[in-house]
């Protein structure tokens, strides 16, 4: 049912059932928020959203009050703006002022909220806070001085995500945020997926930078420097270059690349072709032995590590296979430094990617060989558009340029892991061709291709139905498993990726970005899959050569040594 209110002195139209905010939003009214999180219920707890509603002796809160028929809104009348204003001058007061070295400097929603509100002038002296920084995370680095305790890392780690790590200790002016007890985050059940950085307003969480310890290799002579980046950051890093949300720059960011010092660029693409193969085999073997089913996708850490944590009975049906970085990062270390004559111990690997739990991933024991980690430094999409700016290389002044041999060819099955479901197209692709000996003729599975957070489809491969799940946070995941524990015998593979909509929307993305730019993001991925000229893995002619000249077959003797690993029960001291 629509009706019309009017909102300064203009008719609009609302919804039955909607709040004020929705339906000033969709009307094309901004109004200020902090703690409102589309899509979770509101609290209404920041007050930055109040509106002066005619008939009310109080301001409301836009995002928790239903609109009504009757309403007549004002939503920046001098008593709203002046309400709003001394919001933030509360914040404020006893915030650290450290603007010019806050990672988010310029990227800060209480930052630009003060600069809106003409804040200028310190008007409430509070006592600063003096918490320690953590920086105990392989991923995150948490700053509670910085916390304005919006909650949304909070909502987001537990609504969302469902790792339930971060919430509110103490009461009153002696609230914070943070893991139980307030001990170190390394102690806790911290997923290190990143989603709490995407959330958080101000610079109280953010990712452990590495771009030091790569300036410094770059300029050393005696090292050799490779870059391997996720076909996820070429479709991303533009924006934060002022490019238009899902343009594709892979060729501009490996003349960018070059530009900065790098001996070889790679694109991980190459290693999600290697993934998939691998995963392909190790299903079909799994399928003709009967062994553990269903199998559980490898190639999120962070929901590894939650399996690890959380469901550890359920490890024998995660996939043995390492992730596309670990694996390209063990064929640099080994196959590519013996066709080029590379001392391995001169070897610096470091990758790009959308996601803050590829560092914890790169740092495991499990990701070594002969006690070197296969890759030394990961860098977020954020970290590597900081260094390329950081080296002076204008973007848009550089021709494109192709990744370097042995790893520059693709198909669009390794592109597709940027998304949610993606890697289960991939290996529906794959898995067909190895049962049947043909290529998988729908090209394209709606079933796969949409926004929701759970999707399953079932497949004829030969004289197997096999059935395929995709979900999109770890919460879902534990119901599933649930089920299957229950008894559900009809899934061969379950997909799961922790952070919503997958990788395209990684803990290291650019931060502040909105449905429509995730949107441009999944729509160009899908988009470069229907034009590619080659589509599936087994077609890559630089992934055959692989095989043919080092690796021999997927499961082969070379293959488990290099490309798979196991997994074990990880504790949780809190």
């Amino acid at each position: 049912m629509n009706f019309t209110i009017e909102v300064n002195n203009k008719t609009i139209t609302a919804r039955k059932g909607e709040t004020i905010l929705e339906a000033l939003e969709r009307s094309g009214i901004k109004v200020p928020t902090l703690c409102h999180m589309p899509g979770l219920y509101p609290t209404g707890s920041c007050r930055m959203c109040v509106v002066e509603v005619e008939g009310k002796s109080n301001l409301i809160t836009a995002c928790s009050y239903p609109v009504e028929e009757w309403m007549k809104i004002r939503t920046h009348s001098p008593r709203v703006v002046n309400a709003r204003k001394t919001n933030v001058e509360l914040l404020l007061s006893n915030h650290p002022d450290d603007c010019l070295y806050c990672e988010r400097n310029g990227n800060c929603e209480l930052q630009k909220f003060a600069e809106d509100l003409n804040v200028r002038e310190r008007r409430f002296p509070g006592k600063k806070n003096k918490y320690k920084s953590d920086p105990s995370g392989s991923s995150i680095v948490r700053d509670p001085a910085k916390c304005i305790l919006c909650g949304r890392c909070v909502r987001t780690c537990d609504e969302v995500i469902g790792a339930v790590t971060l919430g509110f200790i103490g009461r009153g002016n002696k609230t914070i945020i943070g893991p139980p007890f307030n001990k170190q985050i390394n102690l806790s059940s911290c997923i290190t997926c990143g989603q709490c950085i995407m959330a958080c307003p101000t610079g109280a969480l953010h990712e452990k930078k590495h771009a030091s310890d790569l300036q410094n290799a770059l300029h050393n002579p005696d090292i050799h420097v490779v870059m391997n980046y996720s076909p996820t950051v070429s479709v991303t890093i533009g924006e934060k270059f002022g490019m238009k949300p899902g343009r594709d720059i892979h060729g501009i960011l490996n003349a960018a690349l070059r530009k900065t010092g790098f001996d070889r660029v790679f694109d991980t693409s190459f290693g999600a072709d290697l993934y998939i193969t691998e995963l392909a085999a190790e299903m079909e073997q799994r399928l003709i032995k009967g062994e553990t089913l269903p199998v559980f996708s490898s190639d999120c850490p962070a929901w590894v590590k939650y399996a690890e944590q959380w469901h550890p009975d359920m490890l024998p049906h995660l996939s043995s296979c390492k992730s596309p970085q670990q694996m390209l990062g063990a064929i640099i270390s080994s196959y590519y430094t013996k066709l080029y004559h590379i001392n391995p111990d001169n070897l610096y690997t470091v990758s790009a990617m959308p996601c803050t739990a590829k560092k914890f991933e790169a740092q495991r024991e499990q990701m070594t060989h002969k006690g070197i980690s296969d890759v030394d430094v990961v860098l977020t999409t954020r970290e590597l558009a900081e260094f390329i700016r950081l080296n002076g290389i204008d973007t848009e002044q550089i021709e494109p340029e192709l990744a370097d041999k042995p790893f520059h060819v693709r198909s669009s099955s390794g592109k597709l892991l940027s998304v949610s479901g993606g890697v289960t197209e991939a290996l529906i692709r794959t898995l067909h061709y190895r049962i049947t000996g043909k290529d998988f003729s729908q090209a394209k599975i709606a079933e796969l291709r949409n926004n929701k957070d759970y999707r399953e489809v079932k497949i004829k491969m030969g004289d197997h139905k096999l059935g395929f799940a995709v979900v999109s946070n770890v919460k879902l995941a534990s119901r599933l498993i649930a089920e299957i524990k229950a008894g559900r015998d009809d899934l061969h593979f379950i997909e799961v990726m922790a952070c919503p909509g997958g990788c395209i929307n990684g803990g290291g993305q650019p931060i502040g970005t909105d449905n429509a730019a995730l949107k441009s993001r999944v729509k160009t991925v899908y988009e470069t899959d229907d034009k590619d000229s080659i589509r599936y893995p087994y077609k890559n002619p630089a992934l055959i050569g692989l095989y043919r000249d080092f690796l021999g077959e997927p499961l082969g003797s070379l293959s488990l040594e290099l490309l798979h690993t196991t997994y074990k029960k990880r504790e949780v001291p809190l």
